[in-house]
């Protein structure tokens, strides 16, 4: 299967996008747009490698300063669509 390529405009959070780049149910690759650099990167390089389904359940409902969602979270909902593709 072919690695795909995919952007997410985020909501409510200080980042503005989220690339992603799966292969199958396989997260390959992920880079933040925008958001606290060291988080994102952090963030990106834990789920590296990781299946879809596993990241979203350790990152859904994770909240950001009362915010209601994350950069985490956001990942999640990216990658939710993404399986429901």
């Amino acid at each position: 299967m072919a690695t795909k390529s995919n952007i997410y405009y985020t909501h409510g959070t200080c980042s503005q996008a989220i690339l992603t780049e799966i292969d199958g149910e396989r997260i390959v690759r992920v880079q933040f747009v925008g958001g606290c650099s060291g988080n994102t990167q952090g963030i990106a390089s834990l789920v590296a490698g990781m299946k879809i389904e596993d990241a979203i359940s350790r990152l859904e409902g994770i909240d950001c300063r009362g915010r209601g969602t994350s950069c985490p979270d956001q990942l999640a909902k990216a990658l939710r669509k993404i399986a429901n593709e």
